[in-house]
């Protein structure tokens, strides 16, 4: 990179904590000003902050771009759209409307106090952000040269400083100006790559058959997988944090729509220049690294730069809002329920667990080397366990009885735990049966609910 695309960066980062540190929070700050920033968010705002947080995993979208095709967009593009349009049609006035925080709380008013904590646990680690981490830590040294370890470190701690001081309107402000980064970038790099080398034409030309398939080459059970995967949209924390926090519910509903049209804007453009990257770089060892190889080969100095700044944002804002829903499901919903501690100690102990996620994402992320990796293990494990308690404590009049749905959350995120390890007890890693570990948990979950769900006449605000 030339010293006018680091000036760029270093623009950028200038600009994000000016942002971010516009206004700090107070000790005594009150939980809804923290987490949902006294639910004011406009139209605008919540569109630029969904559709930049749910992004976060670009270089695991060039990645599967690179190796596997067009099955990009029908594995982390279709099934996304559609359960976030669930979301939209089921979710998402109920949701602003029941004037709760954080998910944890509407399993309180649910289930009670054991299922609240154990779906706070689980919320917990699958917000961690670990794989984004990852993907910070390979894009540091791709850009800049720096080593592995020093990028995750350094890219971590400059995403969550200003999230540390201000909360969730800081996420939000940031989140603003990472949403035009990072469409304008990747923009200009699909213009600069149709113009440069041809369209459609050129790829079907270049690319082995099988990128232009719907499968890419991989199983079906692997694809139909990521569609149950998907259902994790269900059960997103962004999803209602950003609900909680609009300003209205016709405000939550039509912002998830036009989200929806974003993602498929983007999903476009990524899945192109992962293409065009298989074809210009066609023996790439690592093909996580497969847009900042593909800018460095054809972009001039400064468009390099806009393009990292891309890169950057599109990862960046997703660090620091998945930081901070770990750190405000540690704050708000787990200390206060082992420790009985008052709002007024909320601000701190979130402020706690924001180092305490940070630290563990870093961990994870030197462990797990591949994004893809991480959203698998912890998708696989967690949607099993929170996706029917969750979402019939929103819709229907059957509901699971306390215990339950402590059993739902507890026994069915376990197997699929376990179900998980088998891979590396039987022969040539597969798991058990043949099956991947999300099916025997989510499973279980629908045989209890089924089992044990009556209809109740206690109706919970919504």
């Amino acid at each position: 990179m030339h010293f006018i695309d680091y000036s760029l960066v270093v623009a950028y980062l200038l600009v994000l904590l000016l942002l971010g540190l516009m206004k700090k929070l107070r000790r005594d700050t009150s939980p809804s000003k923290l987490i949902v920033g006294g639910r004011l968010l406009t139209l605008p705002a919540f569109v630029a902050s969904l559709v930049s947080t749910w992004y976060g995993g670009i270089l695991g979208v060039g990645e599967f771009s690179y190796n596997y095709g067009l099955s990009n967009w029908l594995v982390f593009g279709v099934p996304y759209y559609l359960a976030a349009f669930l979301f939209a049609v089921f979710l998402a006035k109920k949701t602003r409307q029941a004037e709760v925080l954080t998910i944890p709380e509407r399993l309180y008013q649910a289930y009670g106090h054991k299922t609240a904590l154990a779906g706070s646990v689980i919320i917990y680690l699958m917000t961690v952000p670990a794989a984004y981490v990852l993907m910070l830590g390979v894009l540091c040294q791709q850009l800049f040269g720096w080593p592995f370890w020093l990028g995750v470190l350094a890219g971590t701690l400059f995403s969550v400083v200003y999230v540390y001081l201000g909360g969730f309107d800081s996420v939000v402000r940031t989140d603003e100006f990472q949403f035009l980064l990072m469409f304008g970038g990747f923009i200009m790099m699909f213009v600069v790559l149709v113009s440069g080398y041809g369209g459609f034409d050129f790829l079907q030309s270049n690319l082995p058959p099988e990128h232009l398939t719907w499968h890419g080459g991989n199983r079906s059970w692997y694809i139909i997988t990521w569609y149950v995967i998907a259902l994790a949209t269900l059960i997103e924390p962004a999803f209602y944090q950003r609900c909680y926090a609009a300003k209205s519910a016709p405000v939550a509903r039509k912002g998830i729509l036009i989200s929806i049209l974003c993602w498929m804007i983007f999903d476009f453009l990524t899945t192109a220049c992962g293409l065009y990257a298989r074809v210009l770089l066609p023996s790439l060892a690592d093909p996580v690294s497969s847009y900042p190889a593909l800018a460095l080969k054809i972009l001039p100095v400064g468009l390099m730069g806009l393009f990292a700044l891309a890169l950057l944002a599109t990862i960046m804002s997703t660090v620091d809002s998945y930081s901070f829903l770990a750190a405000s499901t540690f704050g708000n919903d787990i200390m206060p329920r082992i420790f009985r501690i008052g709002e007024s100690a909320v601000t701190v102990w979130t402020r706690v667990g924001l180092v305490i996620s940070t630290v563990l994402a870093v961990a994870l992320a030197l462990f797990f080397r591949s994004v893809v990796d991480i959203w698998y293990v912890f998708g696989s494990i967690g949607t099993p366990a929170l996706l029917v308690p969750v979402f019939t404590s929103f819709v229907g009049r059957r509901r699971l009885p306390p215990r339950a749905a402590l059993a739902s959350v507890a026994l069915s995120g376990l197997i699929s735990f376990v179900w998980y390890l088998s891979q590396f007890f039987g022969k040539e890693g597969a798991f058990w049966l043949g099956l991947e570990p999300i099916f025997p948990g989510l499973a279980l979950s629908v045989l209890i609910f089924i089992l044990f769900a009556s209809k109740t006449s206690r109706l919970l605000p919504n």
